[in-house]
């Protein structure tokens, strides 16, 4: 009886206890800090996001898994790499823009490909998020979810937006992470250009800094609208994406600072079109093609491929620019 009477005596203290213990922090819990360690964490945030620039060697891992809806065969696990220099472009302290350059082709001739821009925000009111179709609208970030936490917005090879989402930097178990909410996002040219049945991911995006570099990883639920016409949106795989970079500069970096050199002052432009008439319409329609995102993007390249070779002034080629996005955005429903 001694026995069952300390049993029961040390269950009852364990449960009080549990009871008595604050709850865990959840990741979608509103951040609470004294000043002090807001601050900390502010400057520790700011060199997370910076420790993303540099130049690397980058590898492109996605593999589509459990398929979520009878009859459908995933596809073949794609792997792919290439060599990046990131770019910060921007930087007032509360937004970072990091800018990413793809270089490809030999040592000797090598081609610089203006590939994706990252903007991180501290504590955002409002991001840029996708609706489907060739729509995207500025939707308010709650408002429990806005202090201590940094916004990211993804952008096309042309500047016009492609995801954004909103998350914290955290350590857990001894690394460090940031994990978006849960975003939308438009069919990456890998999908898009096979035309398959899904139209859209839903997916989770995280950023973490490893000691040689950083991963980039999604989890990726590829959706298709339901056929019976609701409007609902129905699971149909599941992908996995891993995009590792590794420090490394045993390539043509020149290339990359070459081109950002000539062409910068045009992009910046072009990004200050794209963020006017998000601002004046609430958000941004253009028409998509699937090779280059926007139906604009393949002629805005362009525009900067001529800028750099030496054929046309960056004032000019601003000037076609902004009116490309201007009749786009128009086209489009902006």
């Amino acid at each position: 009886m001694l026995r069952l009477s300390k049993t029961l005596l040390a269950s009852g203290l364990a449960a009080a206890a549990l009871i008595a213990a604050p709850a865990p922090a959840l990741a979608d819990d509103p951040i609470e800090r004294s000043e002090a360690a807001e601050a900390a964490a502010f400057k520790a945030d700011r060199e997370r996001i910076l420790a993303m620039a540099g130049d690397f060697k980058v590898t492109f891992d996605m593999q589509e898994s459990t398929a979520w809806l009878e009859g459908y065969e995933p596809i073949d696990a794609k792997v792919s790499g290439g060599y990046e220099s990131v770019r910060v472009i921007e930087d007032t302290g509360e937004r970072i823009v990091l800018q990413h350059l793809l270089v490809v082709g030999s040592e000797e001739n090598p081609y610089v490909v203006k590939h994706w821009r990252q903007d991180w925000q501290y504590e955002p009111t409002e991001i840029l998020t996708y609706q489907g179709g060739d729509s995207w609208e500025l939707t308010p970030v709650p408002e429990p979810m806005r202090a201590g936490r940094w916004s990211q917005t993804v952008y096309q090879v042309d500047d016009s937006p492609r995801y954004a989402g909103w998350g914290q930097w955290e350590e857990t178990n001894g690394t460090v992470r940031w994990r978006s909410n849960w975003t939308t996002r438009p069919l990456a040219r890998r999908d898009a250009t096979r035309d398959p049945i899904y139209d859209r991911y839903i997916g989770i995006n995280r950023h973490q800094i490893t000691p040689t570099g950083w991963i980039h990883w999604q989890d990726n639920t590829k959706m298709m609208p339901a056929e019976d016409g609701s409007g609902e949106l129905v699971p149909v795989v599941q992908e996995y994406v891993l995009n590792t970079y590794e420090r490394f500069d045993d390539y043509n970096v020149a290339a990359a600072e070459g081109y950002w050199d000539k062409t910068s002052d045009y992009w910046q432009a072009v990004r200050a079109k794209w963020d006017e008439v998000a601002a004046a319409n609430g958000g941004i329609r253009i028409a998509q093609e699937a090779n280059y995102g926007t139906d604009i993007a393949a002629e805005l390249l362009k525009l900067a491929d001529e800028i750099k070779d030496g054929e046309m002034a960056s004032e000019e080629a601003a000037r076609e620019a902004v009116a490309l996005i201007e009749n786009g955005t128009a086209r489009g429903g902006g």
